[in-house]
């Protein structure tokens, strides 16, 4: 259920009988010569709608911009500051308490919002306040996207463009997958991205002049809709675990007497 499509008299009984509400979370950030900026947050959005509709639990709207500063050489990337994001979000988590969700999972599709929506989550768990918790589509299917691409890449390469292929192939320019791969970076860990131990970049035009990495070439509906599919049922699995949690398994533990 998405909630903004709702009346408010039609969620008083709603929302009272649901505890479970997925946040999608996303970016507006550069994603190479061939996928809308959009990607990560379209990605999000979908994946936590298709969950929704399954398990009946509450959608609540996208948060479109995230931490995205190592794009920001890129023009019409935006981003919000890590702080300011870490406050906002548990803010509007902590206010939909207010309403009787206990529980959440923020359905990330942005690498750079992960660290930061597990310290809010970590916030949330330490006063009792909701169990939220961070879930990122592809690492749910690590395996699967593996075998399905040679050369993934961490950002607009293949796994993205099929997720994009499936939800929005509208916005999937295919002409570009061979300028992507080309003027990209394929092969990350055959790069200098790591000396004797050390991370040697912060932004991505550091290594890929366009900003893709991997090889997005080898993308076919077949195996977007495979992927699409796959971390849908991920999640809904997820969703479905944590409504069956008693609220005291998911409360801090005492201190060890």
């Amino acid at each position: 259920m998405y909630i903004a499509d709702q009346t408010w008299p039609e969620l008083r009984e709603s929302l009272s009988e649901e505890s479970v509400a997925l946040v999608p979370l996303g970016s507006t950030e550069q994603h190479g010569p061939h996928l809308p900026l959009a990607t990560d947050h379209l990605i999000a959005e979908a994946l936590a709608s298709a969950a929704a509709e399954e398990t009946g639990a509450v959608r609540t709207p996208t948060i479109t911009v995230g931490v995205s500063p190592h794009h920001r050489q890129f023009p019409g990337t935006m981003w919000v500051d890590a702080p300011e994001f870490r406050d906002y979000v548990e803010s509007f988590t902590r206010h939909l308490t207010y309403h009787g969700i206990d529980r959440v999972v923020y359905v990330n599709a942005h690498g750079g919002n992960v660290q930061h929506l597990r310290e809010v989550g970590r916030r949330l768990h330490e006063d009792g306040e909701a169990y939220a918790i961070e879930w990122m589509w592809d690492e749910s299917i690590p395996e699967l996207v593996d075998d399905l691409f040679e050369h993934n890449g961490p950002h607009a390469g293949p796994k993205e463009t099929a997720m994009i292929t499936h939800i929005a192939p509208d916005l999937v320019r295919d002409d570009q997958f061979e300028n992507a791969r080309d003027d990209g970076l394929v092969d990350l860990e055959g790069s200098d991205a790591r000396v004797h131990g050390a991370r040697t970049f912060y932004d991505s035009i550091d290594n890929s002049a366009n900003g893709a990495f991997g090889d997005p070439t080898d993308v076919t509906p077949q195996k977007a809709e495979r992927l699409f599919e796959a971390a849908t049922d991920q999640l809904v699995q997820l969703t479905e675990w944590l409504r069956a949690r008693d609220r005291d398994e998911l409360l801090p533990k005492d201190r060890v007497a």
